[in-house]
């Protein structure tokens, strides 16, 4: 399967504009902190804002709000496209998002602006400041009456959240409240724009069949007062108190002669969703053939409607069941369909647009089934400052939390209203495993949620042995406790170091044995987990003397207990010195290397650059 490149975020332009010598200092400082960040300068203060505002993805502005306010309320569109404004005052004590909120980015970059200049980030958008879910955050269009649906949630009134299917959306607040899964009123089928011409014979077009029309649907707006958020991919009528989130359902299959042109399959592609009574704000991506991964029209379609475009080799669309088979597509390129195998192929989907053809693009479209959402959360050491923004973007995105007591107790205060909590105690970490992946597969969205990096001695390992290709999986990094430890160390790891954990819990002790006499005898810097407790008192004792029969009695050791948290210890002692009886569970081993040295009280291991005299 050929997918497209990972997307990498660009450099948000961000304009800097002054008027005072310490506005000035201050820009410099985010302007030698960002190289996509510059300070832009006219005639004018007023004219440097404008063009600013005309240039640049977003604008720092250190005056006066007001000042800002009068410039720019001329030249106000559309919050979608407008660039995001923060404006920062006098004495860089605050950073106020003033323009583009969360769906521009104001309120991220003055968070990221207070973060440079010790100043306070203050942001009014009401649905961040009650910690309640964006409708324009959850990265997915939203259409309708956004803002008085928002305004309903906060203000506790009750809103039908009515969806076609079990989508994983985020915790909303008691007065959300489910309706029965089902598909939405949807407008009527718009008039059939007639039959698609055919393909010419040398065109390896498939044959055609007219798109069907949507089937009117039963029901009708809030025909009762009150507030609807509907989760569909139909086109529905809207009014004043509905709002529309359109999910990631819908995958359009492409095929198409050589040097199709652009239009011709938008065009297609918009009658056929148009004559489903489909909205394409829900598509997922376009798929096509591998033969057809550099086909510029195709290409181009999917770059305009922001849509990755997703190629699978002849053989696997050969393998996908498809009612309109074709020997002529066979022959042409190795697979009877390519449009509506495409479509259907990745995941529980059912044809929705049978293949339609003009005379160089063939489009069908399927509906693909939810996945729900696994989110594998490193929480970190301990201490909030050390925890990643990722984690708790995840964390605010998930409806269900799952970890052990401790850690969901250090992250309650982030989790939004209406989450739902599962924890449990120490001894439970499979039940954990099997619960996540469990509330994943039945369609929630659900972080699980771990110590350091959940993939180093953790919940990753446990749960990813449960999932399967029903779920979406989302690993978020963390800041290990050996990573913390080293850092109070001193640089304890500049060269090879080695994991072990000497818990025989799961692992027998003669299998750790020969992992630690590998790691003393090639001389690796080892960090020791779970070196110690009170029912495994002897395995640091025996471990230790692993590594003095390979290195010197007076090689550095280092134990770190509870690092960045309340009761942080950091004692360092020697192959000969070391006190067992000092390390418990909540203790991480560094054993130095044969090169490893104590530096001004600091540990360190020297990386071996040849310049170093």
């Amino acid at each position: 399967m050929n997918h497209p490149p990972a997307a990498t975020d660009q450099p948000t332009r961000i304009g800097l504009v002054a008027a005072t010598a310490a506005g000035r200092r201050h820009a410099r400082t985010l302007a030698d902190a960002w190289p996509h960040a510059r300070v832009v300068t006219a005639d004018t203060v007023a004219d440097a804002l404008r063009a600013a505002w005309a240039e640049c993805d977003a604008v720092v502005a250190f005056l006066a709000t007001g000042a800002v306010v009068r410039v720019l309320a001329p030249l106000l569109g559309d919050k979608r496209t407008d660039p995001a404004v923060v404006v920062v005052d006098e004495a860089a004590r605050h950073a106020v998002a003033l323009l583009g909120g969360h769906a521009g980015g104001a309120n991220d970059l003055a968070g990221r602006v207070g973060a440079l200049l010790d100043a306070a980030p203050v942001v009014t958008t009401a649905t961040d400041a009650a910690g309640l879910p964006g409708l324009d955050t959850l990265g997915w269009p939203v259409e309708g009456a956004v803002a008085a649906v928002s305004r309903a949630i906060l203000d506790g009134e009750p809103v039908t959240l009515v969806a076609d299917a079990a989508w994983p959306l985020p915790a909303l607040p008691d007065n959300v409240r489910p309706a029965p899964l089902g598909p939405p009123a949807v407008a009527p089928a718009s008039a059939p724009a007639g039959p698609p011409a055919p393909a010419p014979a040398s065109a390896p077009a498939e044959p055609t069949t007219p798109a069907p029309t949507g089937p009117a649907g039963s029901g009708g707006p809030a025909g009762d007062g009150g507030y609807r958020l509907l989760v569909t991919d139909r086109v529905v009528p809207l009014d004043d108190r509905t709002a529309v989130l359109r999910p990631p359902s819908l995958v359009a299959g492409v095929g198409a002669s050589r040097g199709v042109p652009a239009a011709e399959v938008r065009g297609l592609l918009d009658r056929v969703l148009a004559e489903a009574g489909l909205s394409p704000a829900s598509l997922r991506h376009l798929a096509s053939a591998d033969i057809k991964a550099d086909e510029a029209g195709i290409r181009a379609t999917a770059d305009a409607l922001g849509v990755p475009l997703v190629t699978h080799p002849a053989a696997a669309l050969a393998a996908v069941d498809v009612p309109h088979p074709s020997e002529v597509v066979r022959a042409a390129v190795g697979t009877p369909s390519v449009a509506e195998a495409a479509a259907l192929l990745g995941g529980d989907a059912d044809l929705l647009v049978p293949k339609t053809a003009t005379a160089m693009a063939t489009v069908a479209v399927a509906r693909h089934a939810p996945r729900g959402r696994l989110a594998i959360v490193g929480l970190g050491p301990g201490a909030p400052d050390l925890r990643t923004a990722r984690a708790v973007t995840e964390l605010r995105r998930a409806a269900v939390v799952v970890g052990l007591d401790q850690y969901v107790d250090q992250v309650r205060d982030l989790l939004r209203p209406g989450t739902r909590v599962l924890a449990s105690g120490l001894g439970a970490e499979e039940e954990r495993a099997r619960a996540a992946v469990a509330e994943a597969t039945a369609g929630h969205a659900v972080a699980l949620v771990g110590s350091g990096d959940a993939g180093v001695y953790a919940m990753a390992s446990p749960a990813l042995e449960y999932a399967d290709e029903r779920i979406d999986v989302v690993g978020v990094p963390g800041v290990t406790a050996a990573l913390a430890a080293g850092a109070l160390l001193g640089a304890p790891l500049g060269h090879d170091h080695a994991y072990l954990s000497l818990s025989d819990l799961h692992t027998p002790w003669e299998v750790i044995a020969r992992r630690v006499a590998a790691a003393a005898e090639g001389d690796f810097v080892a960090l020791l987990y779970n070196p110690r407790s009170r029912a495994r008192d002897w395995q640091l004792g025996a471990a230790l003397a692993a590594f003095a029969a390979h290195r010197p009695p007076d090689t550095p050791v280092g134990v770190v207990r509870n690092a960045s948290r309340a009761g942080e210890r950091v004692h360092l002692a020697t192959l000969a010195t070391l006190n067992p009886a000092l390390v418990d569970m909540y203790s991480v081993v560094v054993v130095g290397s044969s090169q490893t040295r104590i530096v001004a009280g600091r540990m360190v291991t020297p990386r071996g650059y040849r310049w170093r005299p």
